[in-house]
């Protein structure tokens, strides 16, 4: 029998996601065997024109709190310095750079995408690296063991700028409303929304158990 597929939209500037990033790890762990994993960057912040930390940081600033509450993850005083202190901060900041870096990870490693969304958020929401920023890779580069010229050359290209707009469009089509949101896809047009918003473990994997059991 052919593998269905879980399906996990996200994005890297979602704290949500930050919070959700060790249940989804554990849950395609979990599911390894019967589920295929694809992780989708949604774009969840395009801005025509750069928008600067200052607009969302009160925001941040009140939202941190209950997403450490409500999923158990911490954030870094680096990725918070930002936040409390915006007028001193250069982060201007955009989806479209990381979901680049995801396009380009697939095609090393599809079966760790993932845990490359959790390194990710990590480098973001706890060490504080500006995802808009060409340096804020090059760690990553290193960790899996990814050529860096060969990586730069592909995030500067105008082909993986298409892939992740394309990925953005699908989450469009799936009418995401909201990130984290985890499909499980039994046949070609067939979705199931497991995730809408963080969930928990236990539920989830409830939830994907439920479904691969109608089928």
């Amino acid at each position: 029998m052919e593998k269905m597929t879980l399906i996990y939209c996200y994005d890297a500037y979602c704290g949500w996601c930050y919070g959700f990033s060790k249940v989804i790890t554990n849950i395609a762990a979990t599911f390894k065997n019967e589920l295929q994993v694809e992780v989708l960057s949604g774009g969840m912040i395009l801005p025509e024109k750069p928008v600067h930390i200052k607009v969302s940081a009160d925001y941040i600033l009140k939202a941190y709190k209950t997403v450490e509450e409500g999923t158990g993850i911490r954030f870094g005083e680096d990725y918070l310095w930002h936040i409390k202190n915006p007028e001193e901060s250069d982060w201007y900041p955009n989806s479209e750079k990381p979901a680049i870096a995801m396009c380009i990870f697939k095609e090393y490693y599809p079966e760790r995408m993932v845990e490359f969304s959790a390194d990710l958020q990590y480098s973001l929401h706890f060490e504080g690296r500006d995802l808009t920023d060409d340096e804020a890779y090059r760690h990553l580069l290193e960790k899996y063991s990814i050529n860096e010229e060969t990586f730069y050359a592909k995030l500067k290209s105008e082909e993986y700028e298409d892939m992740a707009h394309y990925e953005f469009s699908l989450v469009q089509q799936l009418k995401v409303e909201g990130y984290p949101t985890v499909f499980i896809q039994t046949k070609s047009s067939t979705f199931h929304m497991v995730a809408r918003g963080y969930t928990d473990e236990a539920e989830l994997e409830k939830r994907i158990k439920a479904v691969i059991e109608e089928q």
